[in-house]
């Protein structure tokens, strides 16, 4: 497990006076606050004075930061707490950097792959996969039964059809640009 959890990532400059927008792996965005202060490269200490809603966008000010050029040179810092100063997960929950490196097992026992990603593209957490082929599972109860943090591997349980190979199909006899019929 790692010792310290990256908790957001600093994006472009919002404004003149040196906000920043963030994109924020956190459960609650407006939270970030609660964690201060953050390490970012190189052992830099970083202390959010305000995190808000702006449109789509979450923004923070930073203690210290006062222009747009400053907020600017922070573009790409993740920011990270040591993993004691973040809640003990419940029963059934995970922080995603828990997840990244576990071998996926099938139900069957055969090994699937590792993950190495976890992605939530609106409608709950997506696992990649990487092995002889990637794939990206629904992390749901009825596809992954099992998580063995300590034993290092989960247990996949695909549905019909996920791991199929996917074939091309033959477009040889309807080609349309085939002029020779």
């Amino acid at each position: 497990m790692a010792d310290r959890v990256v908790m957001a990532a600093i994006g472009a400059p919002h404004g003149v006076r040196g906000a920043v927008r963030l994109t924020v792996f956190a459960e609650d965005p407006l939270a970030l606050r609660r964690y201060n202060p953050f390490e970012a490269d190189g052992g830099r200490t970083l202390r959010l004075t305000s995190v808000r809603v702006v449109g789509k966008a979450i923004v923070a000010g930073i203690e210290g930061v006062d222009d747009r050029d400053a907020a600017a040179a922070l573009r790409g810092l993740e920011l990270s707490v040591p993993r004691s100063r973040l809640p003990r997960p419940g029963e059934d929950e995970f922080y995603h950097v828990d997840l990244l490196g576990l071998e996926a097992r099938l139900v069957d026992g055969g090994q699937l792959g590792t993950v190495r990603g976890v992605a939530d593209y609106g409608a709950g957490d997506v696992l990649e996969v990487v092995g002889k082929r990637g794939v990206l599972l629904p992390f749901t109860r009825e596809v992954v039964p099992e998580v063995r943090l300590d034993e290092g591997y989960l247990v996949v349980d695909p549905p019909p059809g996920l791991l199929d190979e996917v074939k091309e199909p033959d477009r040889s006899a309807t080609d349309p640009s085939d002029e020779s019929a």
